[in-house]
């Protein structure tokens, strides 16, 4: 008996699917730990993991795999990460990326899904726009914690999948030139923000929930544009209202016939060859792999 055999359903193959597939997890804080730690459970092969940070006492609340001992000897997070993985998946591929996202481009170019866990409005903006270039889908997870006044506090947070032709986080709303301004005015001056570990694992586990729908055939339509809204006060996990008023949105930020890198070639990937599963693997319904289904959606 498999130690995946409880999600079979998720259908024919799907464990050689999972253990194929390559994502790109950039920022590995409280949220980032959570995706690290929930991809292996389901058994994803390979992992392109960047955050420049190291583990520090303030993160053990929210950081999953973290431990004291980690913070005295000033572990690095995608070292954490790449433990908490090889816990699961002994032979993943693995490439840690101790800087910044930037640094690791040609590697996330190889990634079937990036989702982002990272804090400022220009970084996921950059991010979806690299992912948009390689017509790799992008799932966006991020929360915060607002002061409302007289000691209340609201916690909330969203999950967005951004996949090419579909609407972006442009189009919805959630970036804008004037969260943009904001943010670069307050830059350096934020100070640190309040985080909490458990409104991260419901955020990590909703990603993981689209994640899986983009690579198995489980779910026979996945949605091509998702906005989610979450409430930690109240406990919920809502559809903004945008996302129905944008189903039939074409977006017009990231053209596709701009898409493309005539510099990339997979020849050079630095991933070990996959193994080459026993059975014919079906291609995974999105990323660059059903392009030509991507495109026959879009036109």
């Amino acid at each position: 008996m498999s130690r995946l055999d409880r999600q079979s359903f998720l259908g024919p193959h799907s464990d050689a699917i999972l253990d194929a597939a390559t994502i790109g997890i950039v920022g590995h804080g409280g949220g980032g730990s959570h995706l690290a730690q929930q991809s292996a459970h389901m058994g994803i092969g390979g992992y392109v993991n960047a955050d420049p940070d190291i583990i520090e006492d303030t993160n053990t609340n929210r950081l999953i795999g973290g431990t004291l001992a980690d913070v005295a000897v000033e572990r690095r997070k995608v070292d954490i990460a790449e433990r908490l993985i090889r816990g699961l998946v002994p032979n993943a591929r693995v490439i840690s990326v101790p800087d910044k996202w930037l640094t690791a481009v040609d590697d996330l170019k190889l990634c079937d899904v990036i989702i982002g866990a990272v804090d400022g409005f220009k970084e996921r903006e950059q991010l979806e726009r690299f992912a948009r270039r390689h017509l790799i889908p992008y799932i966006d997870i991020g929360m915060d914690v607002h002061d409302l006044g007289k000691g209340g506090f609201l916690v909330s947070g969203q999950v967005i999948l951004s996949m090419p032709g579909y609407p972006c986080m442009r189009c919805c709303g959630f970036i804008t030139d004037e969260r943009l301004a904001q943010e670069a005015n307050k830059y350096g001056a934020a100070g640190s923000r309040p985080q909490v570990v458990w409104s991260n694992g419901v955020l990590a586990s909703t990603a993981m929930g689209l994640l899986t729908q983009i690579l198995t055939p489980w779910y026979p339509d996945p949605p091509r544009f998702v906005f989610l809204d979450y409430d930690g006060n109240k406990g919920t996990v809502t559809p903004n209202k945008r996302m129905e008023l944008m189903k039939d949105h074409v977006c017009p930020h990231h053209p596709l016939a701009e898409a493309g890198d005539p510099l990339f070639d997979v020849r050079k990937q630095k991933f070990s060859p996959r193994p080459v599963p026993a059975v014919i693997v079906p291609a995974a319904p999105w990323g660059r792999r059903a392009w030509n289904r991507l495109r026959s959606w879009i036109w």
